[in-house]
């Protein structure tokens, strides 16, 4: 899965640098709102956090393509405590500018996680839940590309595979996937 995963990545940039007119490379920072949906009957409630990384766009006419790399603090709450989900995230955002700056955005998201307390959080209470490794996730949201290169968008991110693995209550299995809205402020320095 992850060879096929750098193989696309490669082959999107390539193609992307090739017919770039525009050519963009910059930071970005933003908060995260997150939860998980999929999770009836079980008591979640939102959790902030941040995403701070880098990205590097090419634009053709009204189409662009935007890798990011970010690192994304996730999660919820549950039961009054945070379940830390922090990522690696991967988008690979189409973006088709409108107007000016104005931009509607699509695209996925492969995440990896690299640090969690669901084992802390889920101790007594059910055994066995832990955090999948890898997230895949939708993205979708607009962008508004201003002067002096700065960027501000904000996202939706719907999750497509499960957060949690193991995890059942009362004999009713649960699929959390991660729920993330984002707003982000870049800088380009191209």
């Amino acid at each position: 899965m992850k060879k096929i995963f750098f193989i696309a990545l490669f082959g999107i940039l390539g193609i992307g640098v090739t017919s770039a007119q525009e050519i963009d490379f910059g930071i970005k920072a933003g908060a995260n709102f997150s939860n998980f949906s999929d999770v009836k009957g079980v008591n979640m409630s939102n959790k902030t956090g941040f995403q701070i990384g880098a990205f590097a766009g090419f634009k053709a006419g009204k189409i662009g393509i935007q890798p990011e790399l970010l690192y994304s603090q996730q999660g919820a709450k549950f039961n009054h405590d945070d379940v830390k989900l922090d990522y690696v995230n991967v988008p690979i955002m189409l973006k088709y500018y409108l107007i000016s700056g104005l931009n509607v955005q699509v695209g996925p998201q492969f995440g990896f996680v690299v640090d969690d307390n669901i084992g802390k959080v889920f101790n007594g209470i059910e055994s066995g839940v832990k955090s999948n490794s890898f997230d895949l996730s939708g993205l979708v949201g607009l962008g508004l590309d201003l002067p002096f290169g700065i960027r501000i968008d904000g996202r939706y991110n719907f999750g497509l595979s499960k957060a949690l693995k193991d995890t059942s209550q009362a004999g009713n299995t649960i699929e959390p996937k991660n729920n993330v809205f984002t707003l982000a402020v870049g800088y380009s320095f191209l």
